[in-house]
């Protein structure tokens, strides 16, 4: 089936409200298989445990995070991994509507390259490797590679439905978010030829984070406000909860330093729902303001920056006192929506979804600094190269 057919069907029924409201556009195809929902098994106790309960291994092959009490302790400013450092500072930004991906130079705050890719692309995802940027052509049912090292598109691999790209913590394989086809689609990680399709039964699949292990996973459903928690290892959901609010969309999901709490925002619920990811009980919503969309962590993982992309403002939650504390406005007004922190940490680029432009925010006065005139329809756009170790995928999500 042609991907213009997908859409075609999806809009025929009567979903088109949802397209204008969230994240990416909520065509569906065939029907999908029912997600198991059977309770994760518990870490093992040894029988000479004592006071203290055993800590459960990571996922085989992952890297261990440097401070287990802060998950992004590899993300501070200059911590630059020996793959990137020659890299230069680019932003890129897919275009939706105009089928390219603008190249910004950060230093001059202006569009240096124009790159044409495949049919809709949603956004611009680092590999594992750090070696790669992959621009997910969703309607062209394709991967776009850009070198970073000299910033020119390389390879186009076919991929049905790729609207999102995540990736093991373990390097082993790419998960692609089939919003459309309704699965999570385990891939090679460097070849990307299909390992496993994992039928989800909710619809819009789109963003998720990892836990502080890498043992599972928390899945967003835009349009059928539903969370999924996966197995990563036996890449099988294991459990399914329905947003308790009519009308729900969740969007971006992030971890916070701790490992404690997943957040999710919400175009609909105009906030973030704060989730134990570990119990996987019924979120608590915080609102932060109309639109939530984007989450963004702070480099020394003190903020969380949430994006409320249809009031043109950003709110900043403090994860220490466990509340927003701030809350800038674009001048003018805007629609700040997905985007990254700058390798420094002193600015924060957004793409403004619908007024085809890029924000630069100086994050520690919430001025903007620029307004970036790019393609129609910027979305999900890569600050790169950042610090880390490796890539969890979706817009910059550093280990």
């Amino acid at each position: 089936m042609l991907p213009s057919t997908k859409r075609t069907a999806a809009l025929l029924g009567g979903v088109l409200i949802a397209v204008l409201a969230g994240c990416g556009t909520p065509a569906e195809k065939g029907k999908a298989e029912a997600a198991d929902t059977e309770a994760a098994a518990p870490p093992v106790v040894p029988d000479n445990a004592t006071s203290k309960r055993a800590t459960p291994p990571g996922l085989a092959g992952m890297p261990p995070v440097l401070d287990p009490k802060d998950v992004y302790a590899a993300d501070r400013a200059g911590m630059m991994s020996p793959v990137v450092k020659n890299f230069p500072a680019r932003v890129y930004v897919p275009n939706t509507k105009s089928n390219t991906v603008s190249v910004i130079d950060p230093k001059t705050y202006k569009v240096i390259e124009t790159i044409p890719v495949g049919h809709q692309p949603q956004h611009v995802v680092p590999s594992w490797d750090l070696k790669t940027l992959w621009v997910n052509n969703d309607l062209g049912d394709s991967l776009t590679a850009i070198d970073p090292a000299t910033g020119k598109a390389g390879r186009t691999v076919a991929v049905s439905d790729p609207y999102n790209l995540y990736f093991t913590p373990n390097g082993k394989y790419a998960i692609v978010m089939a919003s459309m086809d309704r699965q999570l689609v385990f891939r090679d990680a460097h070849t990307m030829k299909k390992a496993r399709t994992v039928p989800v039964g909710c619809a819009g699949v789109n963003h998720a984070d990892f836990s502080t292990d890498g043992r599972y996973f928390i899945v967003s459903c835009e349009f059928s406000g539903e969370l999924l928690k996966v197995d990563t290892a036996r890449m099988k959901v294991v459990g399914r909860q329905k947003l308790p609010l009519k009308g729900a969309m969740p969007q971006d999901v992030k971890l916070s330093p701790d490992g404690g709490t997943f957040y999710i925002a919400d175009v609909i619920a105009n906030g973030i729902w704060v989730l134990d990811g570990q119990k996987f009980t019924g979120p608590k919503l915080l609102r932060t303001g109309k639109g939530a969309h984007g989450l963004y962590v702070s480099r020394d993982s003190k903020e969380m920056y949430v994006t409320n992309r249809g009031e043109g403002s950003i709110s900043i939650f403090d994860f220490a006192k466990k509340k927003l504390t701030k809350k800038w406005h674009l001048p003018n007004g805007g629609s700040p929506d997905m985007g990254g922190v700058s390798a420094d940490g002193k600015v924060l680029w957004l793409s403004g979804r619908y007024n085809a432009e890029v924000y630069a925010i100086d994050t520690a006065t919430g001025k903007q600094l620029a307004r970036i005139p790019v393609g129609n329809g910027p979305h999900g756009l890569a600050v790169y190269p950042q610090p880390g170790r490796y890539s969890l995928g979706h817009t910059g999500v550093f280990r």
